[in-house]
């Protein structure tokens, strides 16, 4: 995980505990009510979670191969997981 990302998990709590504040704040001086506000909740969580996903760096691709620990990544005959039936 990259720094960024860690950034914005640390962060997405107290973003959206504002988030709240601020359209209760609105609620309470009469702009507009609460149940007219809420969605936007959801839009900053989505846009957080977007942030967060684009800022991760893909995980190598899987050559469907694993090595066992053997020399030149031979399998030694036990699946990876062991005999563990």
């Amino acid at each position: 995980m990259n720094d960024i990302s860690s950034v914005l998990q640390a962060i997405r709590g107290p973003i959206m505990l504002i988030t709240l504040g601020t359209l209760v704040a609105i609620d309470y001086a009469g702009i507009y009510a609460f149940w007219r506000t809420w969605p936007i909740l959801i839009i900053v969580f989505g846009l957080l979670k977007l942030l967060e996903r684009a800022s991760v760096k893909p995980a190598p691709p899987y050559t469907g191969q694993y090595s066992s620990g053997q020399p030149g990544g031979q399998p030694s005959g036990t699946p990876p997981g062991g005999n563990v039936i």
